[in-house]
């Protein structure tokens, strides 16, 4: 394995990275392009797919470039995505219309429909093992069947984002397993298509459109001698199925054994463990398939982590961006010397991080709770960053009613481990230690394991963890503040519970 490497590639909400890692999991370049979220309408986010795939091409030949390797040392290619969103391509492979993001909540209405089915949890939860929501696959195609009816007729093959991102790779057409489980396209506990399931959701006749599936690690195809010439890999380097990014996650955390708890910080609030048993619970998010055979992956999550701070950020805080910069520092240092300005105790202003809605608590939107005179820029920041953590802690919660067995110490991954004092104010809310590892990009390093395995450097995933993570540093919690953040915690809660009317009332109006 010595001079030889993997690539990585990872195609988020708003970002496009690729990453070449070598056999211990060190990253020996990386890339990274944005692109543009669009909102053609309200609760509709959406991008465009030439431009993705753009992204895709550059981001790659960047990587290889600052690299400086020969290309033909790259022995195995994978990509992750976020999950489930929808893109559609015709049997020439072009977009049939722009691919949906996951955070897209356009299709509530058929979502709240069927949950109100009793069928949902005497037929359908048995198989899917997951909670259904708007950004997923079933929901999105049954809007489209109803609103525009042509763009199905026009599809040849419906993908993850990522599996598209692997048909312009490959040109080969699959859906990968792991990623394919947490869509509610698929009968989860048997691991196969169900025609019966499809009915139910209203999507018989889209059966013949979804690719077979293969394994996150299974060879998928071979990069074609088109896109070598475009992005300089070599043509012929073996494309493993790749894998979801939740997955992706874990196994780049280190979740390498049965009572691991990890967090991941991005958008999404992703809380999630791994286990030999499937779960099936009306109350959890999802079970979905693990890179691993005989494992599931358990996961609590919704759009209502860091990203939240980012939405502050470019809204109300543009004169603070040129101020910082001028100054030579980031928005983000503002950010964190203000919160740190600030104490736990000194104000009970509540942030309620739901700038993207949330699938866990139904018709939410974000908003402050307890505003008054006293408030300045620091304290909005600091509820941001509470109510962040208190959505985390909300998740694990269920986790661990689940599983009392899971580890106090927590692998914690993303935006908020490039803020210590983010991670001091996680650490002393979920009075953990929480581990941070050695790892830039989560989501290509952990997709680039599964083309690590493809080419016989590791067994299986895990003992790629084992060689290809290692724990940069620790934070533990300061006891000091147990009892504050448990009364306001408390506090979050019954709010959340208070809330449900009159989000529903709003939810109700902004519909009608």
């Amino acid at each position: 394995m010595k001079d030889e490497f993997v690539m990585g590639i990872d195609n988020g909400g708003t970002v496009t990275k690729a990453a070449i890692y070598d056999s211990s999991g060190r990253a020996v370049a990386m890339a990274s392009k944005s692109t543009v979220m669009l909102t053609p309408g309200e609760f509709h986010t959406e991008r465009d797919i030439h431009e993705l795939w753009a992204a895709n091409v550059g981001v790659i030949k960047q990587a290889i470039e600052s690299a400086g390797i020969d290309a033909a040392q790259i022995k195995g290619v994978a990509v992750t995505g976020h999950g489930n969103g929808l893109y559609l391509v015709d049997g020439d492979g072009n977009p049939v219309r722009n691919g949906i993001i996951s955070t897209d909540s356009r299709a509530k209405a058929w979502v709240a429909r069927w949950q109100s089915d009793p069928g949902f949890v005497s037929e359908i939860l048995p198989k899917t093992m997951q909670s259904i929501w708007a950004g997923q696959p079933v929901a999105l195609l049954a809007w489209l069947k109803d609103n525009e009816p042509q763009a199905l007729q026009n599809t040849r093959h419906i993908f993850m984002v990522k599996d598209l991102i692997r048909f312009y790779l490959t040109g080969e057409a699959f859906l990968e397993l792991t990623d394919i489980s947490g869509t509610n396209l698929i009968n989860v506990r048997d691991c196969c298509y169900d025609d019966a399931l499809l009915e139910w959701w209203g999507l018989a006749d889209i059966r013949s459109k979804l690719p077979p599936f293969r394994m996150s690690t299974e060879c998928c195809g071979y990069i074609t001698q088109e896109v070598a010439a475009l992005t300089g890999l070599c043509a012929g380097t073996p494309v493993s199925g790749g894998v979801f990014d939740i997955s992706a996650s874990s196994v780049a955390s280190g979740i390498n054994d049965l009572n691991k708890m990890a967090i991941i910080t991005g958008t999404w609030s992703i809380n999630e463990y791994v286990t030999d048993q499937p779960v099936i619970d009306e109350a959890l998010f999802m079970t979905s398939v693990y890179p691993i055979a005989g494992k599931w992956l358990i996961t609590e999550a919704s759009p209502t982590s860091a990203s939240n701070l980012e939405w502050f950020i470019n809204n109300f805080m543009e004169s603070d961006k040129k101020d910082a910069a001028a100054h030579g520092r980031s928005v983000y240092e503002l950010c964190n010397s203000l919160v740190a300005s600030t104490t736990p105790e000194e104000s009970h202003l509540l942030f309620f991080p739901f700038v993207f809605g949330s699938n866990a608590i139904p018709d939410a939107s974000a908003g402050f709770i307890g505003v008054n005179s006293f408030h300045k820029k620091a304290h909005f920041l600091r509820a941001i960053y509470e109510g962040v953590a208190f959505s985390h802690l909300y998740h694990t919660e269920r986790l661990r009613n689940l599983n009392p067995s899971l580890s106090r110490t927590i692998r914690i991954a993303g935006g908020v481990t490039n803020s210590p004092v983010w991670l001091q104010l996680f650490a002393d809310i979920f009075q953990s230690t929480l581990e941070i590892v050695d790892v830039k990009e989560h989501g290509t390093l952990g997709t680039a394991m599964t083309a690590a395995v493809m080419v016989g450097w590791y067994d299986d995933v895990f003992a790629a963890s084992n060689a290809m993570v290692h724990v940069s540093r620790t934070v533990t919690p300061n006891p000091e503040n147990r009892q504050v953040y448990q009364d306001k915690y408390q506090l979050y809660k019954h709010l959340l519970s208070e809330m449900q009317s009159p989000w529903r009332s709003c939810s109700n109006y902004v519909t009608h």
